[in-house]
């Protein structure tokens, strides 16, 4: 079979963290095993479910802790070296946000034999493995089945020392905002699929999404960090309410700083928006504004292998701020955390 020829995001349904079930419906299937004692008997788990956090974390000795997260999906793009790229960058990505370093990952492949060649399938083994030797650890094995639609993604373990671990929930008032990556992930991905993304815009989301969050090992160590996480399949405004969440505080965003991919406004005309926004604007309880069909629809675009969102206090802003462009990263500014106004934390615009 020639793997050139093949499209593999039309062998599936849904796309990259687009596949994630909505998260109102993720809480109804974790509520349902919430019983008494699932978490608070295991006096060695740092970091469970509860917080929705990146990465589960237990005590591994009185220094380190122990990281553990899995993620995969279906393609996102057709080109099946770059699909393996792809989901093993976003996978780690949850040891960076954590502001650990990953030691081992195992790969986890599903896959439709009667459809796609295994030829096929070892590109996309191939951009996850060549992604973990880039990074400076093994993809060690993994597990496959056939399955109807391609599933690529990996389990990663990693370390991190207890003092330097980064939680979602622990932004304080005053606390700066900033995104590493640009948001429209989703809607530049769609409208490769529906045969409209402009030429000059063909590998600008590849290169994005191939972009280590390793940087986030490095934020970890600067005081003044509160909190991290990485922006994936429930968009900024599903990923920035579970940190106010986790916080009880409101976030204020300022739309204009916020980083985008070029051309958007072209592609949200053009109906380039995934299904994935509608679940997440359906999820998010009416906790933001009024917005405008292209705030809603970059807000809650949901990104594959998205960036970092810091959450930083003034005084270390210049440490961080050095870091990221000395890693060639966006380090603008894009909001604050504020103390709440109401019962239930909220995201505002900025009306500047």
């Amino acid at each position: 079979m020639n793997t050139e020829a093949i499209r593999l995001t039309q062998y599936s349904h849904g796309a990259g963290c687009g596949c994630k079930i909505a998260p109102d419906i993720l809480s109804r299937i974790l509520a349902s095993t919430d019983t008494e004692g699932t978490q608070t008997d295991f006096s060695s788990l740092l970091v469970g479910h509860h917080t929705r956090d990146d990465a589960a974390a237990v005590i591994l000795n009185e220094d380190c802790a122990l990281l553990s997260t899995t993620d995969f999906f279906m393609p996102i793009v057709d080109d099946p070296y770059d699909f393996g790229r792809i989901a093993a960058t976003n996978a780690i990505s949850d040891i960076y946000a954590m502001g650990g370093s990953p030691l081992v990952a195992v790969a986890i492949l599903g896959w439709p034999i009667s459809k796609l060649s295994a030829e096929t399938a070892g590109q996309v083994v191939k951009g996850g493995r060549d992604v973990c030797q880039r990074l400076g650890f093994p993809l060690a094995g993994g597990h496959s089945i056939d399955c109807p639609e391609p599933i690529f993604g990996l389990a990663v373990t990693g370390t991190v020392l207890r003092k330097r671990l980064k939680r979602n929930d622990g932004g304080q008032i005053g606390d700066q905002l900033i995104l590493t990556k640009p948001l429209g992930i989703g809607i530049h991905t769609t409208a490769g699929k529906q045969g409209k993304l402009s030429p000059e815009h063909t590998d600008i989301a590849t290169a994005v999404m191939c972009q280590a969050n390793d940087v986030g090992a490095l934020l970890s160590q600067v005081e003044g960090v509160n909190a991290m996480t990485d922006v994936t399949g429930f968009g900024l405004a599903g990923h920035l309410l579970e940190m106010c969440d986790g916080a009880n505080l409101d976030a204020i965003i300022d739309m204009p700083a916020v980083p985008e991919l070029p051309g958007l406004d072209d592609y949200i005309r053009l109906g380039c928006v995934p299904g994935g926004t509608a679940r997440n604007i359906g999820a998010s309880g009416k906790r933001l504004p009024a917005l405008s069909k292209r705030e809603e629809s970059i807000l809650y675009d949901p990104q594959t292998s998205g960036g970092l969102l810091v959450s930083v206090t003034e005084q270390a802003l210049p440490t961080v701020k050095r870091l990221l462009i000395e890693n060639g990263l966006p380090s603008s500014i894009i909001g604050a955390l504020s103390e709440t106004g109401g019962l239930t934390p909220q995201i505002l615009l900025s009306s500047t």
